[in-house]
């Protein structure tokens, strides 16, 4: 059966969202989580790795999994989560996917090739997503280049879907999403009064 894995580093991980107040940081991330959260857990059994009480709090409330964070960053906190999985697809997303719909997951989970991997490549060479064909498959292999590293570990297939290609590390990123966010999202963007939200 098929299982996802968000890693969370925690609420506080997005720093880059710069000039924005410290509290306004804290909701966007926490947003874009739970907005990843529910996209997830519409499509399967949803585990959250973070040693964040927030994040744990946001994937409670939304009746997902959490399991602690083993430390050593996103690589260790994915094979940690994925070691308790059962042999069967399984896929690591990213929490800062804000514009994810369950659809995009289906269609990564139908691009995994026998005995492969899937892959949703940020725009700077970084990976968002990965479909495992099994979740041994997995090497912690992330930082910069990290889609090629990944390609290079079994039969790869790219995935190009433009929502999770779209990742948010910057505000700039969250204007140029600007309605395309998913509904948390617009609403901690839209208190933090940051970016016009329609």
């Amino acid at each position: 059966m098929t299982a996802i894995v968000v890693p969370f580093r925690g609420a506080d991980g997005k720093q880059r969202l710069a000039p924005s107040q410290d509290e306004a940081r804290v909701a966007i991330a926490l947003a874009m989580l739970a907005d990843v959260l529910a996209a997830c857990s519409a499509v399967a059994r949803t585990i959250v790795v973070t040693d964040d009480e927030a994040g744990r709090k946001v994937a409670v409330e939304l009746g997902v999994a959490a399991l602690d964070d083993p430390g050593g960053g996103q690589g260790a906190a994915v094979a940690h989560a994925l070691a308790t999985l059962p042999v069967a697809p399984a896929l690591v997303v990213n929490a800062d996917l804000p514009c994810l719909v369950p659809d995009d997951l289906r269609a990564l989970l139908r691009a995994i090739p026998p005995g492969g991997i899937a892959l949703a490549p940020a725009r700077d060479g970084t990976t968002n997503a990965l479909g495992l064909a099994e979740p041994w498959l997995f090497r912690p292999v992330y930082g910069p280049g990290s889609a090629e590293r990944f390609r290079a570990l079994a039969p790869a297939a790219a995935v190009l879907i433009p929502r999770l290609v779209d990742d948010v590390d910057t505000l700039d990123d969250l204007r140029r999403l600007e309605g395309r966010l998913g509904p948390r999202t617009q609403m901690a963007v839209a208190m933090a009064g940051l970016v016009p939200v329609s």
